[in-house]
């Protein structure tokens, strides 16, 4: 039986360092606005994109570029360019949505791999078997896609990879075809502008025609959330995904979320697949409760088991966003010793640490706190809260760039954490 991979989002050199560290296999992220996430796109440029993609190779783990958009006319001259510029840079495949670029990226770049997006709306054996005749390694599913349909189609197309969606936001329109944004905002979803329109609250209204009269219908007082998806969430069929041996690589949505949430849902993830090949089992509500320590709108198992007409709780409509019952307060930078707060800390605040996989850490105690576990966790306790030049502070927030020194040494990119009492829990 294969290993499947676990791919995670790279939306920026820092979080592409914390999806390595906190288990990823492969890491996907762009380069301008060929990429369906283009504002996470612009957080690369060519020089270091090579950078992160050298980063990465060293550490054993691929990097998939996205080239996924729908391009113009106009633009092809310069997605020409682009296809050339990533064969230079060393990338490992290539995120395609179109035939017209899965054609020209064969012919400028027969060496690197393309997968299909899952923009492409690949649904049955027949679009499978075309893209792989067209040349294409991998196709990620469609997100409409049961699991049963997929060990259909291996059977018939075994010689194909599948990648699926296992966690992230889900999109209203079908497979994410939506010009919602374009109207209102003149945004367009599929050129990786998508202003999230489906996350609003709206206000309807019923005229009656003959009278003129006009009802509002609301269901909350800020409006109506009529379009607003839950997010994604199949940690807890993880071991039916592994078990159909079908499935190539499952992926986490999400350059455009926050690092906290990269590591954490990339180490969930990672510690459910390993338990699984480790003992033929998961017991993965366990790693469920530390995703839901992030902020989400909610969560579903979408389509994965069940037809849509089969179920009516895959909408949130309520709200655009719940919260964790976490928030991060710092991050540990690479000297070890110090770290950069991302909320606030008192004097005598206990954090909770989130350690990287595999990393091992001692406790420990001096005049600025101690570190020490407690039921299986790890904590950090600040009696002194001074930074990396020796001034002393009674509080530290977000707002101060200074580095703040920890009791002893803790891995690189490790997160401190802080309860938030009174955020609601994300279901």
């Amino acid at each position: 039986m294969k290993k499947v991979e676990l791919l995670s989002p790279a939306g920026d050199f820092e979080k592409l360092k914390i999806a390595i560290e906190y288990g990823a296999d492969a890491v996907y992220a762009g380069v301008s606005h060929f990429s369906l996430r283009c504002h996470s796109g612009k957080e690369f440029d060519y020089e270091t994109f090579k950078e992160a993609v050298d980063y990465a190779h060293k550490r054993g783990v691929k990097v998939y570029a996205t080239v996924n958009s729908f391009p113009f006319e106009n633009q092809l001259s310069i997605v020409e360019e682009h296809i050339k510029k990533l064969k230079e840079i060393g990338v490992d495949a290539l995120i395609v949505s179109t035939l017209g670029v899965i054609m020209k990226a064969r012919e400028l770049a027969p060496e690197i791999d393309i997968h299909l997006s899952t923009q492409a709306n690949a649904l049955n054996s027949w679009d499978y078997i075309a893209y792989k005749d067209l040349g294409v390694k991998r196709i990620i599913a469609a997100r409409e896609t049961t699991l049963k349909d997929l060990i259909r189609i291996k059977e018939k197309v075994p010689d194909i990879e599948i990648e699926i969606f296992v966690h992230g936001a889900m999109c209203f329109a079908y497979s994410g075809r939506c010009l919602l944004s374009a109207v209102q905002f003149g945004r367009n979803p599929n050129k990786g502008s998508c202003a999230n329109d489906c996350r609003y609250p709206y206000v309807l209204y019923a005229e009656n025609p003959e009278t003129g009269t006009m009802f509002k219908l609301e269901e909350f007082s800020d409006g109506t959330y009529i379009m607003n998806a839950k997010d994604l969430c199949l940690i807890e069929h993880i071991p039916e995904i592994l078990e159909s041996d079908v499935i190539d690589s499952v992926k986490i949505e999400g350059r455009t979320k926050a690092p906290y949430y990269v590591g954490v849902v990339t180490k969930a993830y990672r510690d459910a697949i390993d338990e699984w090949y480790k003992t033929g089992k998961c017991e993965c509500k366990k790693y469920l409760n530390e995703i839901l320590t992030t902020k989400n709108r909610g969560l579903t198992d979408a389509y994965i088991v069940k037809r849509p007409f089969e179920r009516n709780d895959t909408q949130n409509l309520e709200t655009s966003l719940t919260y964790g019952e976490w928030q991060v307060a710092g991050i540990i930078n690479e000297d070890n010793k110090t770290f950069m707060c991302k909320y606030k800390i008192f004097l005598g605040d206990v954090l909770e640490i989130v350690l990287p996989k595999e990393s091992k850490i001692a406790t420990c105690k001096n005049e600025i706190g101690e570190i020490f576990e407690k039921n299986g966790k790890w904590y950090v306790k600040f009696d002194k809260i001074m930074t990396i030049s020796g001034k002393e502070l009674k509080s530290v927030h977000s707002g101060n760039q200074n580095p703040i020194k920890l009791p002893c040494d803790l891995p690189y990119l490790t997160f401190l954490r802080k309860k938030v009492e009174f955020a609601p829990n994300g279901v």
